[in-house]
């Protein structure tokens, strides 16, 4: 691909910047870097550590910038072990020859400093979440080792401070769901525009015939203890139904420990052996508050059905004629959802149609679109309100 082909014809010949947290693996946040750096092929990226291979390839070939951590003893790996150096480190990055910047953020890649006619728009995933909203469940009594549960409130108090101060760098916020534009409004006193992140919803089509009666459900999720595994675990349990777990997690051990014979742990499992896990499940079961939620999507892709608690991203997605969602965070209140769930049936046509809401195309066109505005408003701001929230419908 070219330096300028795909390149919205509003931004073609700008010099453009990717900054990035940390490049160590291809979750949600590297699919939205990885629409990007198709956008602009041409863009050089920033990030506080590259562990090289690790992500799409149109991520890894380009000109990939790293902070000091990366210099550090185990910095590649242990990256975390230098949280307290994080936004020192975004800071360093001279981002000085760029007219655009892009950081995509859910901890500090937010906090990069650009020159006064650099554009900076940041999609952002969460504010640091724990160091707002969940940071009970990371640091919390019983949570962690002695020395983490010393430190935690010293650092989490210095992070609160700068992460407040470094929102007033960015241009415009993008959130990745109304549940994360609330939590931007609350803790950095911005508006924001929201754009879904992006599911491939083409490897996740349908199969031909519905599964059988002895289906399970199906939780996929990292195996953490604020992530609803438990529970599902203990209503399938309790209503003698079997369950398959997709993931993994330091929650992994205590949780097999728990779980009967009706349940099977299956770890990561590949691109085609996950379709396959939500093809042949009853229903997926999403049992905690996700920022956004890529699983859901996923299976309604998929052509199966989705019971979830009605927080944070699944209200966005699961709509009446795809699901149940449920609003007590309790075992009997998934229970009573999924006495409703065995109650109806659900077409999988329908369901895939509304995962195509959350495609990689239609996050493309969305950002693009919200880009292009976001140049042409910032070329033109002479006497106009700033920052830029005046972009925001």
């Amino acid at each position: 691909m070219s330096a300028t082909e795909g390149v919205p014809p509003a931004l073609a010949g700008l010099r453009v910047a990717l900054v990035h947290d940390w490049l160590t693996g291809m979750r949600g946040g590297e699919k939205c870097l990885e629409v990007l750096a198709e956008i602009f092929p041409a863009a050089d990226l920033y990030t506080l550590v590259h562990q090289k291979g690790t992500v799409a390839p149109v991520i890894e070939s380009r000109r990939v910038t790293e902070s000091f951590i990366a210099r550090f003893p185990g910095g590649r790996k242990h990256y975390r072990w230098y949280a307290p150096f994080f936004p020192l480190a975004v800071e360093t990055f001279d981002l000085t020859g760029y007219d655009l910047v892009v950081s995509t953020s859910h901890c500090v890649a937010k906090g990069a400093v650009t020159r006064a006619d650099t554009l900076h728009v940041c999609y952002c995933h969460t504010p640091v979440r724990y160091f707002w909203d969940l940071y009970p469940d990371y640091f919390g009594p019983g949570k962690g080792g002695v020395l983490s549960r010393a430190t935690a409130p010293l650092l989490a108090h210095y992070y609160r401070l700068w992460d407040r101060a470094s929102a007033d760098r960015v241009d415009l916020f993008i959130a990745n769901s109304a549940h994360v534009r609330d939590r931007i409004a609350k803790h950095y006193r911005r508006r924001s525009r929201v754009v879904h992140p992006p599911v491939d919803t083409a490897a996740f089509v349908p199969a031909e015939g519905a599964p059988g009666v002895n289906a399970p459900y199906l939780v996929v999720s990292a195996l953490v203890p604020y992530k609803g595994v438990e529970r599902a675990i203990r209503v399938c349990a309790a209503r003698g139904v079997p369950l398959r777990v997709v993931g993994t997690g330091p929650d992994e051990s205590r949780l097999r420990g728990m779980a009967g014979s009706g349940v099977r742990f299956d770890g990561w499992l590949s691109a085609v052996a996950l379709r396959e896990a939500y093809r042949d499940c009853r229903a997926l079961i999403q049992a905690h508050e996700e920022d956004f939620g890529i699983a859901p999507v996923e299976a309604l892709a998929a052509g199966r059905p989705v019971v979830a608690l009605r927080r944070g991203g699944a209200s966005e997605v699961v709509t009446q004629e795809c699901g149940v969602l449920y609003d007590e965070p309790t075992d009997a209140g998934l229970s009573a959802a999924l006495d409703r769930f065995e109650s109806r049936s659900f077409d999988p046509a329908i369901l895939r149609h509304r995962s195509l809401d959350f495609s990689r195309e239609a996050y493309r066109a969305r950002m693009t679109d919200v880009l292009t505005g976001a140049w042409r408003l910032f070329q033109t701001r002479d006497g106009a309100p700033y920052p830029l929230d005046a972009a925001i419908d």
